[in-house]
């Protein structure tokens, strides 16, 4: 009778995997085929594929050179979040945490800062260095205040707290000594993919994909963390070295998806739930769901950005609060009721 169980629920979760898939398709397309120079669904669809009677000349040009680095950018960036704040939720038993909880949009926006606010003009284009090294050092920071490394996962979440005010308070000095870099500095840190080219995605697809492919890895075993570490240790689960496996490749997703695009919140909490509340699955059976569908919507979320105010352009960090925020209160207002 489990056995026919556990085969059913594998059915299902293939399912969902398979439609959250077809959406991301779906959406990507479209992010291409619209814009300032609208083109066919269909046409963009055969382009992609190298199907006859795809695009040709400019249409094509702005397909395969403009439009398709910055959506496959918005798939990188947003699987990232997505993925990074369902693992942060799981280990640390808190379903309002986000990628940024250890202080990581915090170090990687003091990173930026240095680097727009360098006098060596040469540092600017330096810009995803700084803040991929920001928000890691802050990560690796706050391992080092909490002490015996997730011996206690709260000491973590409250060093984070910790190195994220500090790192905001020189932050917040540095743009005050530099006002003239204020524009570019906040322009970051509400977050876009125009900066997307062909070698963006080149080197944000490698530290991505390497941290996802580590998180799907230990996706089975990331439930066992929702337990106390006795239960787990009872399961065979190492809770602490998991713990640090985890927040290691979390890190390393997020930064990477920081430096490409700035700082874009509420993707790694609004994603999450939406997925799990929909489909009813545990961590390990809806990771590379929630991965496809946190793609999915900064994709989405990117082509309002670019479409609403046309030709000007909307930060994406606009348009995912402004859905995120009511979410993110709904969220805390039934958290609230089930601890009544």
């Amino acid at each position: 009778m489990n056995a026919e169980r556990d085969a059913i629920a594998k059915i299902w979760n293939w399912r969902i995997t398979a439609f959250c898939a077809l959406i991301l398709l779906f959406v990507a397309i479209a992010a291409v085929s619209f814009g300032p120079i609208s083109i066919n669904f269909f046409k963009v669809f055969k382009t992609l594929f190298d199907l006859p009677g795809g695009a040709s000349g400019q249409d094509r040009t702005v397909i395969i050179q403009l439009r398709l680095p910055r959506v496959i950018l918005g798939v990188l960036v947003g699987s990232a979040l997505a993925t990074s704040g369902a693992v942060y939720q799981t280990v640390f038993h808190n379903p309002l945490a986000d990628p940024y909880l250890l202080g990581a949009a915090s170090g990687a926006g003091l990173g930026a800062t240095i680097a727009l606010t360098s006098s060596h003009h040469n540092l600017v284009g330096a810009l995803p260095i700084f803040a991929f090294l920001g928000g890691v050092l802050a990560v690796f920071t706050s391992f080092i205040i909490s002490g015996r490394f997730f011996a206690d996962p709260n000491s973590l979440l409250l060093s984070g707290i910790a190195v994220g005010s500090f790192a905001t308070a020189i932050q917040t000095y540095l743009q005050q000594r530099h006002s003239s870099a204020l524009r570019p500095v906040y322009s970051w840190i509400l977050g876009d993919l125009t900066s997307a080219t062909w070698s963006v995605v080149g080197w944000s697809a490698i530290y991505i994909a390497i941290a996802l492919l580590i998180l799907f890895s230990v996706a089975k075993q990331l439930d066992g963390l929702m337990l106390s570490d006795e239960e787990a240790y009872s399961l065979g689960i190492n809770p602490k070295k998991l713990r640090i496996i985890a927040v290691a490749a979390a890190t390393l997703a997020t930064a990477t998806a920081v430096s490409a695009s700035g700082l874009i919140g509420f993707v790694g909490i609004v994603v999450p739930h939406l997925v799990r509340g929909l489909t009813h699955r545990v961590t390990n059976r809806s990771l590379i769901s929630i991965a496809m569908a946190g793609a999915a919507f900064l994709v989405l979320a990117d082509l309002g950005a670019r479409t609403l105010l046309s030709p000007a352009e909307l930060p994406i960090g606009v348009i995912t609060a402004f859905v995120g925020a009511p979410f993110f209160l709904v969220v805390l207002r039934n958290r609230r009721k089930a601890g009544q």
